[in-house]
């Protein structure tokens, strides 16, 4: 599990492109990490292949994930975000995120307000029963806060969040261009209350 507080900034140094799968190394400043560990990056749960005392880890991405994220469109040089997962005693100061994709957005630009910046994203419209204003979502693993739904239209329709300077530059939002894709994960707890209404 994870908060969608950014921990790292890292860089893919290596891809291994092969068929139905990838293996990615990203180099950061993340240290000690164990055989087997859980790592979001962008968003995405993946497993560290081995112990890394300090330098690139690798990771292994298969073709389901492939299938349903931007990962296979990174390319050597791509900035990513990183966060390890939570302990107990960590303090959960975005909200509860676990690195499993439910749609890609597309980045529609940012304009400037005040000393943060009001930014735009198209999202599919299967996962608008899921968001509210002022509730959570996940964009490339960043926990957020929704500030304005649009209207649905031909299959999609747009979300509206306030960034402040700290997270534009501490995270890869600010590396965006317009066209842009990125991963979005929904409230779990938005998808859990839809599971027990169903059922009743």
């Amino acid at each position: 599990m994870f908060s969608g507080i950014i921990e790292s900034l890292g860089r893919v140094v290596g891809l291994e492109r092969q068929p139905h799968a990838l293996v990615l190394e990203v180099e950061s400043d993340l240290t000690n990490v164990a055989e087997g560990e859980s790592i979001a990056l962008n968003g995405v749960c993946l497993t560290a292949l081995a112990a890394v005392q300090s330098g690139p880890v690798r990771f292994f991405v298969s073709a389901e994930t492939l299938g349903c994220t931007t990962l296979g469109a990174l390319e050597a040089g791509s900035r990513v975000n990183l966060e390890r997962a939570v302990t107990p005693s960590t303090r959960l100061s975005g909200h509860i995120v676990q690195g499993h994709v439910d749609a890609v957005a597309r980045y529609k630009g940012s304009t400037p307000e005040g000393e943060g910046r009001r930014v735009v994203f198209e999202v599919p419209a299967s996962l608008r029963r899921y968001m509210v204003e002022k509730g959570s979502v996940a964009l490339d693993g960043i926990s957020l806060t929704l500030n304005t739904l649009g209207a649905e239209h031909d299959g999609v329709f747009d979300i509206g969040l306030m960034i402040i300077p700290h997270t534009w530059t501490h995270t890869t939002l600010g590396t965006l261009s317009d066209g842009d894709r990125v991963n979005v994960e929904v409230d779990v707890i938005a998808k859990y209350v839809e599971a027990q209404c169903r059922t009743k």
